[in-house]
């Protein structure tokens, strides 16, 4: 584990301070000094400079040094104990809680030792009092490593929202971008082909292009104002679209040349956002890619409100490409997109060559029941 370089700093300044100050006050006792408490003392504390990477040695070789200044006959323990203290708190922080329990038990035996050899008469609430200041320890260092653990898995899912966000905003922008910039791409072709030979249908072209650019423009600005936090109180949020644009939808592919049939069974009924934009995102793909691979063709848009299944097939009958070839092959960008989106929202979508020609993808998202 590598630390941060000032947590490692005051954790030396903290063993160098109470080394000092266990010095000083051995130093300030009545008779003569002897060298020997002063080194067990030292060791008492000086280890907690190694808490964070080595805390289980670190108390061992405080709590070895404890005893064996208690065995010697030096009294009680030096700077009252408070590096044993620090170092099952950081045990019961970084370690698992059996090792945790080992240390602990440890630190029984050690205080018991203590007050055994001790020269005064023992009081029972002395050692009680002790015993508790090492397990309230013990329970802070636990609370804090719950605490430490509850925090990583609190960013551990927001980092996981994050790039499940960054995967739907980028899907968003694949779909906008894809269907409006076909749109224009074969308009636009249209256009300079019949400029000087049917200028009618070269306004068209150009007309189609204009809307089509400015659909785009205002569908990536209503991207761009959600992702716009500094300034959401002010923001003019449109909403985003769904099977009630479905018509505005299919003017506009029939405006970029592409013959489109709809048919709407059951009854409509007001769906959650989410899978209201799936279904329409999911329509808007498979029409460009009708557009962009299919060929001359007539696309069919099949939508139907079931009573717990909302269902939307779009259909070809184009020849196009072959399709491990082309960009409608099922493993391909804007198909895997669409699968994962309806997969969001607990729906299934399959997608493959139609059986009597053309390319087929059909959409089954759940819907829930009203009471």
């Amino acid at each position: 584990m590598r630390l941060p370089l000032n947590t490692a700093l005051v954790d030396v300044l903290l063993a160098a301070v109470l080394a000092g100050l266990s010095v000083a006050t051995l130093a300030g006792q009545a008779g003569p000094a002897d060298w020997r408490a002063a080194v067990l003392g030292v060791l008492t504390v000086a280890p907690l400079a190694l808490r964070q990477r080595a805390p289980v040695l670190t108390m061992l070789v405080i709590v070895a040094a404890l005893v064996a200044y208690s065995l010697a006959g030096f009294g009680d323990f030096p700077n009252g104990g408070i590096g044993m203290v620090v170092a099952m708190f950081t045990v019961a922080t970084l370690r698992s809680r059996p090792v945790a329990a080992v240390m602990f038990a440890t630190t029984v035996v050690a205080t018991s030792i203590a007050f055994a050899t001790a020269a005064s008469a023992v009081v029972w609430s002395q050692v009680a009092q002790s015993l508790l200041v090492m397990l309230g320890a013990w329970v802070l260092g636990e609370s804090t490593r719950r605490w430490a653990r509850r925090a990583e898995r609190l960013a551990a899912q927001a980092a996981r929202l994050v790039a499940a966000e960054r995967v739907r905003i980028a899907r968003e922008l694949h779909d906008i971008v894809a269907h409006h910039m076909s749109v224009i791409s074969l308009q636009a072709g249209v256009a300079e082909y019949v400029l000087d030979t049917d200028l009618p249908t070269a306004r068209t072209a150009i007309a189609t292009v204009g809307g089509a650019s400015r659909d785009a423009l205002l569908d990536l600005r209503r991207l761009l104002d959600v992702l716009r936090v500094d300034d959401v109180d002010g923001a003019q949020l449109a909403p985003q679209p769904g099977l009630a644009q479905l018509d505005d939808l299919v003017e506009r592919v029939r405006g970029a040349g592409l013959p489109v049939e709809v048919a709407v069974a059951g009854t409509p009924r007001p769906l959650p956002p989410g899978p209201d934009l799936c279904a329409y995102r999911v329509v808007q793909e498979s029409l460009t890619n009708v557009l962009k691979h299919a060929g001359p063709a007539t696309a069919r848009v099949h939508v139907e409100h079931g009573d717990r299944t909302l269902t939307v097939r779009v259909t070809d009958d184009g020849a196009g490409r072959p399709p491990q070839r082309g960009h409608r092959s099922p493993t391909a960008h804007g198909i895997l997109g669409m699968r994962e989106r309806a997969e969001l929202y607990g729906g299934v979508l399959t997608a493959g060559p139609a059986a009597g020609g053309g390319f087929a993808v059909e959409l089954r998202l759940p819907v829930e029941v009203g009471p």
